[in-house]
């Protein structure tokens, strides 16, 4: 049975004033209330829009803007070019929100206790984050590549065509976390690590 009938009942018993319970004849011309089957409206939109082609219009502007978004990334905001060089250190303990448990259900960190990931696992390679539009921090984060023991991050450009030009994995810093969660504010930027830190060192290009 539909819902609409019920729906409007209630609604218009809520709306209505007191009123006396005589019978006032029919006011005007009366139709049945119908409710039109969503799925078949859709499907007959859906026919209209291939029929005028707009369905396969709208199919490539969806598939341009995707192809865009992965070609082209947005830029992380709030970030410049390296002016002042600086050097600062982070402690990456954070207290947890939760409990870690292993996938059979152990616990390894109860929600409260304060973790430093550097205990438990080791920055092997640096993070050279740099903006792949400015050809002299394209060129230095090559150069660190070259030296070895360094992963690149973009903060700007067209993460694929690197890919394709340098033979490897370039990573990209999605909606800025990394640079916020790390405080950094210049790019080119190299992050290792010193002991139970994190070192940052915001270089010119």
């Amino acid at each position: 049975m539909s819902t609409l009938l019920p729906l409007l009942a209630l609604l218009l018993v809520g709306w209505m004033p007191a009123v006396r319970g005589d019978e006032l004849g029919v006011v005007g011309p009366t139709w049945e209330i119908a409710e039109p089957d969503l799925l078949a409206v859709i499907e007959s939109r859906l026919k209209r829009m291939a029929q005028t082609g707009e369905l396969a219009r709208k199919q490539r502007e969806h598939r341009n803007r995707v192809v865009s978004a992965v070609e082209k990334p947005r830029p992380v905001a709030g970030l410049r070019t390296t002016v002042t060089p600086r050097r600062f250190f982070l402690d990456p303990t954070w207290v947890l929100d939760r409990d870690i448990r292993t996938a059979d259900g152990a616990l390894l960190f109860a929600r409260g206790q304060r973790v430093n990931p550097l205990d438990h696992v080791a920055l092997r390679e640096r993070l050279v984050l740099f903006d792949g539009r400015d050809r002299r921090q394209v060129t230095l984060a090559r150069q660190m590549l070259q030296r070895g023991g360094a992963k690149p991050i973009l903060v700007a450009g067209e993460p694929l065509r690197l890919m394709r030009s340098w033979q490897r994995r370039v990573f990209y810093d999605q909606g800025g976390s990394l640079t916020r969660r790390l405080g950094i504010r210049q790019v080119p930027a190299v992050v290792s690590q010193d002991g139970k830190r994190l070192r940052i060192d915001e270089i010119r290009p």
